[in-house]
């Protein structure tokens, strides 16, 4: 592992625990530091608000000069945000700066969800929500928010009670 790399790392985990921005946490594998979990609270005032969305980065030997892939775990309904958790997000690909560290990356998602984009959208159906249909957009994150409360396995085990299997 490049010592620029795991150095890096180590200090972007001391800043997000000594002074974590409103809202985020996040912290590396015990086993592996090139792979954090994060959860990013919805924030307030927005639809999204009371959600506890997971969040999973994964970070190569170029970091900081590349940036980490950053996926929601949590099943999310975003314009921004594709249906396999993948984010449309600038500083995670044109334009990423090695100055962003992980509470930045977190704090910019954080603000994402307070203020899609949706020209740029990576799930029409929400853009198209958020443009056309404001109340049936909330309704459908709401919906994901709520899912956010339950432990994966618990959601899974609904589904497949929803589903008669």
């Amino acid at each position: 592992m490049s010592t620029n790399c795991r150095r890096r790392l180590i200090r972007d985990f001391k800043r997000l625990s000594t002074d974590p921005p409103g809202g985020i946490s996040g912290s590396p594998c015990p086993d592996n530091i090139m792979l954090w979990n994060a959860v990013i609270f919805g924030p307030a005032d927005t639809p999204f608000e009371d959600g506890t969305f997971k969040l999973l980065l994964t970070f190569e030997e170029t970091y900081p000069t590349k940036p980490p892939t950053v996926k929601f775990l949590s099943r999310m309904f975003h314009p921004n945000v594709y249906a396999n958790g993948e984010l449309c997000l600038d500083i995670l690909q044109n334009r990423w700066s090695p100055t962003y560290d992980v509470a930045a990356i977190l704090t910019s998602i954080q603000s994402l969800l307070h203020d899609p984009n949706p020209n740029s959208p990576a799930n029409a159906e929400a853009a198209q929500l958020y443009r056309e249909n404001m109340k049936e957009y909330v309704r459908r994150v709401r919906a994901t928010v709520e899912e956010s409360w339950l432990d994966p396995e618990e959601h899974e085990k609904m589904a497949e009670g929803a589903s008669g299997v």
